[in-house]
Formats: C-alpha cells, structure tokens, sequence
C-alpha cells in the first residue's frame, strides 16, 4: 500500500515522484475534474446561488480512477497549485474522493525541487475553505455575467459574442485610450538643435535650446524660431554653466507575474498566454541532461516580492564568486516592498537554483524555455546586484544670450547592468552620451544649429505590456487572468493585433458602446476594481461569497432587464460585416457571418435564400501532394490547425504537418515541416525516412479566398473534414 499524491500536470508528477521516491503514487487530475456544465447557467440563484458541478466532460474516466486510486492507497494528498485555483481543485478532489475536510491532506509546493517538496509534504494543512469559497465566488461572478450578458450582446449585435467582468473592462480601457487618440489635435512646437566643438578638440557634442536667462521660451512657429536663429549669427558661445554630479541607477525587483509577462512582451515578443504556458512548464519540470526532471523557476502566478533568505544567500554566493565583492550591495540583501493588496502567499519568481545558468542547461531546453529562464534567472540576479553609478555632466551654453543644455554621462561603475537592464516601453527613449571635457567659460565653436518643426502627439496605443501594467495599475483582475483576458478580447475580434499594438475593432467599439450604455457598472473600472477587492476579502474571511453574490446580483439582474425591455427589437448593423459580394441566386448583398468554425459569406435575404460561401485560408505557393489542388489551413472543433485539400471530399488529404513545396532529395517526394524544438523537413513515405534541419523555419503565407459552399443534398455539410481530422 502506498500513499496517493495528486498533482495537476503529468509534468509536475513526473519531477514530484522523483523527490518523493518509493511508498509514493503522484498521479494528475489534469486541471479541474469538476466544473459548472458549459451549456447552462448552472447555479441555483434562487437558493443562495448554489453551483451545480459535475464531472467535466471527457474526465468520467479519469475520475473513477482517481477514486479507485484513492481507495487503495493508505493516505491521499492534495498537492494541486497553491493558489485559489489550485485550492478549489483540491476541494472538488476531496469531494470526488468522499475524503475528510478536517483532515490535514493538503499540500503545496512553492518550487518543485527536493527541498520544497520536502518542505511541502512535511506542513499538510486543511483545505482553506475561505480560499475555496472566493474561487467560488469568483466563478460564478464570471459565469453570472457571461451567461447572462453574452446571449443579450449575441442578439442585439452578433451571434457568438461574450461579455466578462474583466474582459469588458480591457476593451473599455482600450476603447478609452482609442477615443483620446480621435479626439487628439496636434499642435505646433519647434526646437533649436545645435552642436558644438570646445576649443582644442575635434569632438562634437549635441545641446538642445532652453531659452534665455529669464527662463524657458517655448517656440511655437517658424518665424520665432527663424527670429532666434538670426539672432544668433556670428555668434561665439561659450560654456556659462558647469554642474558635475553623480547618478545611481538600482536594478529592477524580481519579477511578479504581471512584470514577467511586459517584460517578455518587450524583450521577447511574447504574448502573456505564451509566457504563462513557458513558465508553467519551467515551474513544473523539465527533464535535464544528466538530472532528470528539475522544476526551474519557483510558482509563476504571484504578486508578492518577497525572496527567502536562502535564495538570496544563494544569489550572494554568486555573485561574490562570478565578479567580486563590489558587485554585491553596501547594505546587504536588497528586500522590496509588494504593493499594498499584494498575496504574499508565495515568492516573486525566481530561479530555484542560482547555479544553474541558462548557458549551462541550453541544450535540454526548447528556444522559448531558454529565453524565458534566462530572462527570470538574469533578473532575479541583477535585483541582488550593487547599484549602477553615472558620472553626470549638464553644461548651459551661452550663444548671444541665449541658453542651450547639453548633458551626458559616463559609467564609473556597471554594477547590476553587467547582467542585465529592464526593457522600456518608449522605444523612441533618447539615450545620453559621454560629453567632452568642458570647463567654465570654455568658448566652443558652432558646427550646426538646426531648427526643427515638430507636432505633439497623441497616447501611444496600448501594447500587451502596456495593457497589463494598466489592468494593474487599476486593480483590474489578478495577474494569472490577464493572458486568458487578452486572448479572449482578440479571439472575440473586440480587439486586433496590429505589430505589438492594441486596436479596437468596429465590433469592439459597438459592443462596448451598448456596454457603456446599458451596463455602465460592469465596465466601470472603479467598481471592477472593488469587486476584486471584495473577491480578497472573501478568502481573508471578512466576507461571505453569497453575501457578494446578492449584494452584486440584484442590481444586475435589474440593469439587464430594462436593456432588454428597452432594446426590444433593436438590431445593431456592422459596417464591417458588409461586402461587395452579389449573391449569384437571388442578386441581394452577401454579408459576413460567423460560425462554430469561423467566417463565411451568406445571402442577407436569409431566410428566403439560404445561398452561403466560405473564406477558406488558402497556404501560397503549396499545392496539394495528392491532387495538385490548393492546400488550406483549418482547424478541428478542439482549435488544433491541420492542413487540408480545398478539393475536399473528392481529395481526402489530410496532415498535421505543413506541407512544402520541396521534394525529398532520396525518394522524390513531397517534404513536410515538423515544428518544434528544432524544425525539420521530413519525408513521411513509407521506407524513406529522410530528415533535416529546417534552416529557414518560415511562416507560410497565407491568403483568405471564398469559395462556393456545398449543399446538404451534394451530400457535404462544412467542416467535415475538422471532423475526420479529429
């Protein structure tokens, strides 16, 4: 007989089995095992709103399992996530596995590695039923919500939209930021920009116009700008002021999980759900060469700066042994503050071994985990590391009485920046330079003064990074929500991607136009923060998830029926779902519709004329290894892409790998790509077997087409092939 451990990922079993040895089972639930049915509201609001789980479907299997597991093993542990998530999925296995609340079987691991399991299996602990219940709580907020609101939006606008108590938020923020651009007017600013040579040198250093000696002028048109410019003719500056100083520059904090997420933005390019599935699998396990599993990075869903003393004397050991003593703070470990409402259940993220290097473990790592590790490894060491000191140099230039600035800096000491320096989100950020030597009434020589016409310009749009930082900045969801909020909202189409920037759509400012109007509340940011507030409330104990529940409920409830009363009948038109398509049976518009699968075209005559098309998107430059006909990209009703035959169902092909229109050097065939940790052109012909390195890794382009749909009695519903794919 042995004890039963469940986890939630095979991957963390895998790393967990290795610490805890034999006398052990760790096994997964796999996530959630119990959940609110998809297909209906699920909650009794009529009697205190009593959710009604059941086994999520697919997981019947897997359930019975785990009970029969259970009923073998001698003890079970619930060692699922340590957060709310993780909480109540540990409470839904209690139940499932009919085990004793009171009993101390929960257990949590802040790093999967020996000593944090050791740690963790030696302090079990009662399921936190006030953990639970603002998971609850929070879950049927959301579904309330959702599935109230979503069918209203799916009438009045478009079929399939959702609404959320955190994604309608995000598009407001965004919408808001959209509407200050519009409303923005340029206006018209000039600058002089000069450079000078000091006497004696060749060096030629750059000072912008400031004004005279009685203060800053501020140019607003060419003719002033021209007026200074003639007044300083033939003339002789020379340097009027001097002021020499120091500036020290202190390493970023550790990273918590919304940083880790702009931060990867900004460096990496990664989108936040990108992140968050990279950093999953460093936290649970990756199996090193010569080391088997190891978890790399301690819990990723956090909020709280704090460091254990062990890691930091770690870091210190480091950091003495890699570049000397000064390169450690003066004052000892650096600790920082968490923000006010922060969970301090957990550490910031960090590396759970400091003697790993990134370089070191390159090799049993795939391109984005490495990227990922070296960017929280280097952080984490940085924030350990002394401050970084500029020598400073501002010098005020006299020209014909007029005052021009010049400043510089050189480094006296790198410090922290020898590892590592946090990315910005201004790109456009003007860097300083060393300046020449300069002393006090110095005459310089004029190499250039320009005048340059400029215009104000109006808010940047919002990037994943910035987004993020503004969701927390207002309190706005938890950091663990925000990939899954802005996957939602660009999924949804409210939201497009264009580069790193964030638009609204026409859908987008509709919805949220309706949303603004009959729902101000639900996205209303300060009550959106409050309710959040109120969420941490409930896991402090303070109060009660059905208390929350009724005091938001009533009020909604209300809202929603008077929108629905007083929009009876209204039908909000999208331009962008016009198009100049004719339909070819009965001649009136075609317009874009959305369904299980995606877009397609259909006659607005509908019902009258049933005549639909389908924008199919088509892989250039790829024919089709069966037929010759064009191969299209589609997706089973899971979302998992394929490759498939536009000639479909009279060419059955089908493939998970692209294929290429390269043939195979040994056999002649038709060569596929395979993605992964290293790309490869293969040959799938039976008996072939050739491989190699796909040295240029590039996207296919793909471009969208419409063709003819076919009809039920051609024998040919669509998508059949996403059915037999799956």
């Amino acid at each position: 007989m042995s004890k039963l451990v469940i986890v939630e990922s095979p991957a963390k079993a895998k790393t967990i089995k290795k610490y805890l040895g034999t006398g052990y089972e760790v096994v997964a639930s796999m996530g959630h095992i119990r959940d609110l049915n998809p297909n209906r509201l699920s909650v009794d609001i009529k009697k205190k709103f009593a959710p009604k789980y059941e086994i999520i479907k697919g997981k019947e299997k897997l359930a019975d399992d785990l009970v029969k597991l259970a009923g073998k093993s001698d003890y079970v542990y619930l060692a699922t996530d340590p957060d709310r998530e993780g909480e109540a999925i540990s409470w839904h296995l209690a139940y499932l596995l009919n085990l004793d609340l009171n009993d101390t079987n929960r257990v949590t691991f802040n790093e999967i590695t020996k000593k944090g399991v050791t740690d963790g299996m030696a302090a079990p602990r009662k399921i936190d039923i006030d953990l639970v219940d603002a998971q609850q709580a929070r879950r049927i907020l959301d579904r309330l919500v959702g599935y109230k609101l979503s069918p209203f939006l799916s009438q009045k606008i478009r079929k399939g939209l959702s609404a959320g108590r955190v994604q309608s938020v995000a598009v407001k923020i965004i919408m808001d930021r959209e509407r200050k651009i519009r409303a923005f007017k340029p206006e018209e600013y000039w600058s002089i920009d000069a450079k000078f040579i000091p006497k004696g040198s060749r060096r030629v250093f750059p000072a912008q116009f400031y004004g005279d000696a009685g203060g800053k002028i501020d140019i607003r048109s060419s003719e002033q700008a021209q007026s200074i410019l003639n007044a300083l003719a033939d003339t002789q500056p020379f340097v009027e002021k001097l002021r020499h100083g120091t500036r020290k520059r202190q390493p970023a904090p550790p990273f918590i999980t919304s940083t880790l997420q702009q931060e990867a933005s900004r460096k990496l390019g990664f989108q936040s759900k990108r992140t968050m599935k990279v950093a999953q699998e460093l936290y649970e396990g990756i199996d090193i060469q010569g080391m088997g599993a190891v978890g790399l990075i301690t819990y990723m869903r956090t909020d709280s700066l704090r460091l254990s003393e062990d890691a930091l004397q770690a870091a210190e050991e480091y950091i003495r042994n890699k570049w000397g003593e000064k390169y450690l703070p003066a004052s000892g470990h650096r600790h920082f503050k968490s923000r006010s409402n922060a969970q301090d259940g957990h550490e910031a993220i960090r590396p759970t071994t400091v003697d790993l290097e990134p370089s070191s473990i390159k090799q049993s790592l795939t391109s984005d985990q490495y990227k990922l590790y070296k960017l929280i490894w280097e952080r984490f060491i940085a924030c350990q590391m002394a401050e970084c000191i500029h020598k400073t140099t501002q010098a005020d230039i006299n020209a014909s009485g007029y005052i021009f600035k010049a400043s510089g800096y050189k480094v006296d000491f790198d410090g922290y920046t020898v590892l590592y320096v946090e990315g910005s989100d201004n790109n456009d950020e003007e860097k300083e330079s060393e300046l020449p030597p300069l002393e006090k009434d110095m005459p310089l020589k004029v190499k250039e003064i320009q005048p340059n016409q400029h215009f104000t310009q109006p808010p940047a749009r919002f990037t994943e990074a910035s987004l993020i930082k503004a969701l927390e900045e207002n309190g706005i969801g938890r950091p663990s929500t925000y990939a899954a909020t802005i996957s939602t909202i660009t999924s949804r189409e409210y939201v497009k991607r264009e580069n790193k920037t964030l638009f609204p759509t026409e859908l987008g400012e509709v919805t949220n136009k309706l949303m603004e109007e009959r729902f101000p509340k639900i996205v209303n940011v300060k009550f959106t923060a409050q309710m959040e507030q109120n969420l941490d409330t409930v896991e402090e104990g303070k109060y009660g998830w059905v208390e929350l529940l009724t005091d938001f409920y009533g009020d909604f409830e209300a809202t929603l029926k008077q929108a629905k009363e007083d929009m009876k009948g209204v039908k909000i038109e999208l331009e962008e779902d016009k198009t100049d398509l004719v339909c070819d049976k009965c001649g009136k518009p075609m317009v874009v519709k959305f369904g299980r699968y995606g877009k397609f075209i259909a006659c607005s005559g509908y019902p009258d004329c049933k005549n639909i098309v389908k924008l199919v998107n088509v892989v250039s430059g790829i024919a089709c290894p069966k037929c010759g006909g064009d191969v299209i990209v589609r997706k089973t009703k899971r979302g998992r892409e394929f490759f498939g035959c536009m000639n479909y169902p009279d060419c059955n092909f089908i493939s998970w790998y692209q294929p290429t229109s390269e043939q195979c050097p040994q056999c002649g065939g038709v060569l596929f790509k395979k993605k992964g940790k290293k790309p490869l052109l293969f040959c799938p012909a039976e008996g072939c077997g050739y491989a190699a390195d796909d040295e240029q890794n590039e996207a296919p382009e793909i471009r969208q087409v419409v063709v003819p749909q076919k009809s039920e009695s051609g024998g040919v519903k669509a998508d059949t092939a996403a059915s037999a794919a799956e």
